[in-house]
C-alpha cells in the first residue's frame, strides 16, 4: 500500500473540535487506501505557555530540562488525536519522537535530525493496520538518551524526515493557509496561490521571510526528493483544496521568471566606519560573530576617502543586534575602526525565481522601479535564483507591491 505523511500545526489542533476535524482529514486518506502517519504540533499557544513556565522557574535554565518540558505539548496532542481516531473506529496509536526513534544532535532547543528508523512505524502498518500519530518537534540524542527539540516549526521537519524514512508517496503539511502565495496576501490583495513551487525556490522563500514552511523541512524535502504539499486544515475534509506542491524543478512545466516576493523584518544593519584596509581585518570582524553563532547576511565594503580605510556594512538578525554590537565594540582595538553605526528599522525584500537563471537584467529592473518610487536601497545581495534589497522598514509594503506588479505576479499566469 502507498504511504502518506500528514502534518497538522498548532492552529489546526487548537481545541477538541479542531482535533476532530483533523481526524476526518485522516479518515479520508485511510479510506482512500493509504497507510498514514500523522505528525502533530502542540495546541496553539501551548508551547509559549510551557516556555513561560520554564523561564519563570529559572532565567538560567538547563536546556535539557527545557526540552523535557516544552516537548510535552506535542505528546498531549498526539494522544488526544489517537483517542479520537479510535472513537471513529480507526486503529491508531500515539508515538513520541524517542520511541520511533528520531535521532538528533545534542543542540537542545534547536537539534538537527541525524537519522530516523521507520521500522517500528512500518510494523504498525503491517501488523496492526494502525494510523501512527506522532508527536512532532522532538527526538532523542542516543549517546546521552536525552529528549531533544528541533526548534520553532520543528514539526514540519519531523514530518518530512519521517516521510523520507518510510518511503512515503508524499508529505502533506496542513496549516491555516491553503498554499504558498506569490507574496503576503495581507500586503498585496492580488497575491495568488501557486500550484507548484520548486524545492530551491521554496528554500529561498522560507529563508527570506515566508513563514509557510520551516527552512530545515524544505532542505530535507529537497535532499530526499519528498513531494510536499502545503494545504489548509480548514478545508472541508470531504472536499479539500489541492494546495501548493513543492517539487523538483523538472516537474514544473511553465516557469515564470519570478515566482514570489518575500520580506523579512527580522533584520538589523551594522556599519563599521573607517576600518583599516589591510589583510585579516574581515576575519577579525566576522570570526567572533561566527563563534557566537550570529549569522551575517548582506556584506558590503566601500572604500573611504583614502585608500587606507574602508567602510563595511552587514546585516544580522534583529534579535542578535545588541549582542553583535557588544562583541564588535569589545574587539574595536583589534579590528581598528573609528565608530560603529547601526539601524534596526530596516527590512529585507527578496524576489525569488528559478527563471532568473536564464534571464538577464532581472534585478536591474527592480532597482529602477524602486528608485522611481523614491525607495533608497541600503544593501544588495544576489544568488542564482534570488536577489534581496535592504530598505527602510517604512517602505516595506510599497516595495513589495511594486515588485509584485513589476514581475507580472498580479495576474494569473
Amino acid at each position: 500500500m502507498a504511504r502518506l505523511v500528514m502534518k497538522f500545526g498548532g492552529t489546526s489542533v487548537g481545541d477538541m473540535d479542531r482535533i476532530r476535524n483533523v481526524a476526518r482529514h485522516v479518515q479520508r486518506e485511510v479510506n482512500a487506501g493509504y497507510e498514514v502517519a500523522v505528525v502533530v504540533s502542540a495546541m496553539a499557544g501551548k508551547t509559549n505557555e510551557l516556555v513561560g513556565w520554564v523561564k519563570d522557574g529559572s532565567k538560567l535554565y538547563d536546556a535539557r530540562e527545557y526540552d523535557a518540558v516544552v516537548a510535552s505539548g506535542e505528546q498531549v496532542t498526539s494522544g488526544l488525536l489517537a483517542i479520537v481516531l479510535q472513537e471513529m473506529g480507526i486503529p491508531a496509536r500515539s508515538w513520541q519522537g524517542w520511541q520511533i526513534p528520531i535521532e538528533t544532535s545534542d543542540a537542545h532547543g534547536s537539534a538537527r535530525v541525524t537519522a530516523v528508523d521507520g521500522t517500528r512505524l512500518l510494523d504498525g502498518f503491517n501488523t496492526h493496520h494502525e494510523v501512527a500519530v506522532i508527536a512532532g518537534f522532538q527526538g532523542i540524542h542516543p549517546p546521552t538518551g536525552r529528549l531533544t527539540t528541533l526548534g520553532r516549526g520543528g514539526s514540519d521537519t519531523s514530518a518530512v524526515a519521517i516521510a523520507a524514512a518510510i518511503g512515503a508517496e508524499r508529505c502533506d503539511i496542513y496549516t491555516d493557509v491553503d498554499g504558498v502565495y506569490t507574496t503576503d496576501p495581507r500586503i498585496v490583495s492580488k497575491a495568488r496561490r501557486l500550484e507548484r513551487v520548486a524545492f530551491e525556490e521554496m528554500l529561498e522563500m522560507a529563508s527570506m521571510g515566508a513563514k509557510v514552511l520551516q527552512v530545515r523541512s524544505v532542505e530535507l524535502a529537497m535532499v530526499h526528493r519528498v513531494p510536499t504539499y502545503v494545504r489548509s486544515s480548514f478545508d472541508d475534509p470531504a472536499n479539500p483544496g489541492l494546495g501548493t506542491l513543492i517539487c523538483d524543478e523538472e516537474d514544473i512545466v511553465e516557469q515564470q521568471i519570478i515566482t514570489g516576493i518575500a520580506y523579512s523584518k527580522d533584520e538589523a544593519q551594522i556599519t563599521l566606519r573607517r576600518v583599516a584596509d589591510k589583510p585579516g581585518v574581515a576575519a577579525a570582524i566576522f570570526m567572533p560573530l561566527a563563534e557566537a553563532n550570529i549569522n551575517v547576511d548582506m556584506i558590503i565594503q566601500v572604500v573611504s576617502d583614502n585608500s587606507t580605510a574602508t567602510d563595511i556594512t552587514f546585516t544580522v538578525p534583529a534579535a542578535e543586534y545588541e549582542r553583535a554590537r557588544t562583541l564588535l565594540e569589545t574587539a574595536k582595538a583589534e579590528i581598528g575602526f573609528d565608530r560603529l553605526e547601526g539601524a534596526t528599522d530596516v527590512v529585507k525584500v527578496s524576489a525569488i525565481g528559478i527563471g532568473m537563471r536564464s534571464h538577464a537584467g532581472v534585478a536591474a529592473k527592480a532597482f529602477k522601479a524602486l528608485a522611481e518610487k523614491g525607495i533608497n536601497i541600503r544593501a544588495i545581495t544576489t544568488s542564482e535564483i534570488k536577489f534581496s534589497v535592504l530598505i527602510d522598514e517604512a517602505y516595506t509594503e510599497l516595495a513589495v507591491r511594486t515588485l509584485h506588479s513589476l514581475y507580472g505576479l498580479d495576474h494569473a499566469a
